[in-house]
């Protein structure tokens, strides 16, 4: 089959790529995919993977183990567990200490023809969803995530710190809590579709420092985390919703004089994002840059790669 494989940071279009045949699990024949950040940081040497990318998908189950499955479309989470560690086994699967990570760690991912995830992975994407809006299922479930981690409540004042792929539908998500959220958004395409959602922006310069209950960093820069640091009040919540590549030097004594609450997060409930979806509560379609096909995914690779681009979607 045809796929996008990277290898030694390079990628190329291969197809003489084997389809996946893995015993019990579900056969997926991909609709279309969405490049995120976490593809674009891998091509950069992130993390050691050699494989297929992507991760972000919708597609059409055409062999399973259960034959009710077959025909249906899906979303998939990407972790596939083994649910017998000690994680699983304490209801901390995303923490599976075997897991295997689509597009990422030890499985490969959805810029291909075909994948295969285990059924327990797979969520029905309702008819009213198109595939437009289905393939952000996955990274609308990591923006959720947070609203898992801790309340917010209407009076809370957040920061949201970065506004781009993921910032934007954490931003979609925070406003729908109704708390003074405030966004610091750099690229004028990112300001213009936050305004267009009546969502207030701030720059850098009118951010009061230590005001702020909850601070989100989605941009994954050692600026960004230091800006937010700045600005959480004493006793206040940061939430990182961004990996950070290498080191970085953190002043450890102010956060703990400050008794700062640090929550690391990631990925997220799939149901809350189907149902916001299906409702039209969020519009993650207003994020689409660009749409190619398969065959051009190193030039789509490229056109995501550049500043300013939110969202490019491989059709396969």
């Amino acid at each position: 089959m045809l796929g996008l494989w990277l290898e030694n940071n390079q990628i190329s279009l291969r197809d003489d790529i084997a389809q996946p045949d893995k015993p019990n699990e579900a056969l997926i024949r991909i609709r279309k995919a969405g490049i995120c950040s976490t593809d674009l940081e891998l091509v950069k040497g992130y993390y050691p993977y050699t494989g297929i990318l992507g991760h972000e998908f919708v597609g059409e189950v055409v062999e399973a183990p259960d034959a009710s499955w077959i025909g249906q479309r899906v979303a998939g989470e990407i972790n596939a567990v083994c649910g017998q560690c000690e994680a699983c086994l304490n209801g901390r699967p995303t923490h599976c200490e075997n897991r295997t990570v689509l597009g990422i760690a030890n499985r490969n991912g959805v810029f291909a023809e075909y994948t295969t995830l285990p059924l327990e992975n797979l969520y029905r994407v309702p008819d009213t969803v198109p595939d437009e809006l289905a393939v952000f299922i996955e990274p609308l479930a990591a923006a959720l995530e947070i609203q898992q981690q801790i309340q917010i409540r209407p009076t809370d004042r957040v920061l949201l710190v970065g506004a781009g792929r993921l910032g934007q539908l954490i931003a979609q998500t925070l406003a729908l809590t109704g708390c003074d959220l405030h966004v610091v958004a750099r690229h004028s395409t990112q300001q213009k579709l936050l305004s267009a959602r009546g969502i207030s922006l701030i720059s850098e310069e009118n951010i009061r420092q230590g005001k702020w209950d909850i601070v989100v960093e989605a941009t994954g820069s050692a600026d960004g985390f230091y800006l937010a640091r700045r600005a959480v009040r004493p006793r206040g919540t940061m939430v990182l919703k961004s990996t950070y590549k290498g080191e970085m030097s953190v002043n450890f004594s102010s956060i703990v004089v400050d008794e700062i609450n640090i929550i690391g997060s990631r990925c997220g409930p799939f149901d809350p994002a189907v149902r916001l979806l299906e409702k039209r509560e969020v519009d993650p379609g207003v994020l689409i840059s660009d749409q190619y096909k398969l065959k051009d995914s190193v030039k789509a690779f490229e056109r995501a790669s550049q500043a300013g681009v939110l969202k490019v979607l491989l059709e396969i």
